[in-house]
């Protein structure tokens, strides 16, 4: 896809960067723009033991005017210890209760990672989770053995490590479609590749925006610069994976009934020229899709067996989710669906071939209820057959000028998909 994109740079009118303080009975948190110019403050009950209470103070103040607010809160809580500074932050990544108190949690230190035409894309270098109630409410709340495990088990979850948000550009979108729709920031939220979605909901919902929330897509975001006849350009390389039905290997296979793959993940290179931002600038976008085959299919891990047994574990008769998986491709990158089956052709004692099989009778069966321009086009590739060959690049070149050609042209409205089936 090319288009033109006029100078992106929209990192003004975001709050980026907060700092929290407590009072005995509240948290205040002070959020500003990048320029300075924007401040805000949001209240966080801290005297009620299990309800999450937050308030959203709609004025919009200057710093001078900010620091005076603080003044004030702290003189009138001195009696009871006044206000103190507790962290600077970047955002909210959410809030989640176990069974006690309501806890909530912070990235308290970020790096940049990139930028897409002046839209700066970061990792978390470093998040905290700080418990809502006072110090008095927590003593008389009951800490059990379940809360800190739970609490343990949440802390397993490396927001270090593949996770990366932006303030101003929709990383959980692809470039077409940000380019292309209106939609709010609420709505943004609600992507398949935003897995903080749930613990942000209850803040977005009562304060009806998305300012001090920060979305985080999981995959990978890689970006390089490169130099070609003169001219500089920048490439990245974005993988997004959908918190729906995702999992470990083996553990996760197939598709469920909503029609959700095992590991379905997103993958988008965009490449742009390194000009000053203001500039209108040349931008070209290709996005590919990879999944667990769409059929009710399983394996039995084990320590002895480094390829278990690949198992059809339910017959689906009109193949309904396999269907549903394919009509949810079309709404999100619409017609042609392109379909490149990578498993094996061959095998001495029937593994990816079992599903091979099935995969071709459920994309003939649902291709018979289709207008031709709408068919599934269905692509069969040996992937461990030709990656031995000397000819493998060949017949690569060959593959891929098919799927060019399914295309005709690209443009700013490109529509329909590549979809690569793994099977293992």
């Amino acid at each position: 896809m090319e288009t033109n994109l006029i100078g992106g740079a929209s990192n003004y009118g975001y709050l980026q960067k907060f700092r929290l303080y407590e009072t005995r009975s509240n948290f205040y948190m002070i959020g500003r723009d990048k320029n300075r110019t924007l401040w805000r403050v949001l209240k966080i009950d801290r005297s009620e033991p299990s309800e999450l209470i937050v308030l959203e103070d709609s004025t919009t103040y200057s710093e001078s005017e900010c620091y005076d607010l603080l003044r004030r809160i702290h003189e009138g809580n001195k009696s009871t210890g006044g206000l103190k500074f507790v962290t600077i932050c970047y955002g909210i990544v959410g809030f989640i209760k176990f069974l006690g108190p309501h806890y909530m949690l912070l990235i308290t230190k970020r790096r940049k990672i990139g930028a897409i035409c002046g839209h700066t894309v970061y990792s978390i270098t470093k998040s905290e989770m700080i418990p809502i109630p006072n110090s008095t409410v927590q003593s008389n709340m009951t800490n059990s053995k379940n809360e800190n495990r739970y609490k343990k088990l949440l802390c397993t979850v490396d927001l270090t490590r593949d996770f990366f948000f932006s303030y101003s550009y929709h990383v959980m979108h692809s470039l077409q479609k940000n380019l292309s729709c209106n939609e709010t920031g609420q709505v943004h939220y609600e992507s398949m590749f935003v897995w903080n979605e749930f613990l942000t909901r209850g803040i977005r919902n009562n304060l009806k925006n998305t300012l001090w929330t920060v979305a985080l897509v999981y995959g990978f975001f890689k970006q390089v610069k490169l130099s070609v006849s003169g001219k500089e350009f920048k490439l990245a390389l974005i993988a997004r994976r959908s918190r729906h039905y995702a999992g470990t290997r083996y553990l996760k296979r197939g598709v469920n009934e909503k029609g959700r793959v095992a590991n379905d993940v997103e993958t988008e290179q965009i490449m742009f020229e390194d000009v000053p931002e203001e500039q209108p600038v040349q931008i070209s976008s290709v996005v590919q899709n990879r999944g667990s085959i769409p059929l009710f299919w399983s394996q039995e891990t084990s320590r002895l067996n480094i390829k278990p047994d690949i198992i059809l574990s339910r017959k689906d008769q009109n193949f309904e989710a396999t269907k549903l998986h394919f009509e949810n491709l079309v709404k999100r990158y619409g017609s042609p669906i392109i379909v490149l089956n990578l498993i094996k052709s061959r095998e001495k004692k029937p593994r990816e071939t079992i599903l091979r099989s099935e995969f071709a009778n459920a994309i003939r069966f649902i291709n018979k209820s289709l207008p031709e321009e709408n068919r599934l086009k269905f692509l069969h590739w040996d992937l461990h057959k030709h990656s031995r060959k000397k000819v493998c690049k060949l017949c690569i070149e060959s593959n891929w000028d098919l799927l060019l050609s399914s295309h005709a042209k690209f443009s700013s409205s490109s529509k329909g998909l590549l979809n690569w089936s793994c099977g293992t």
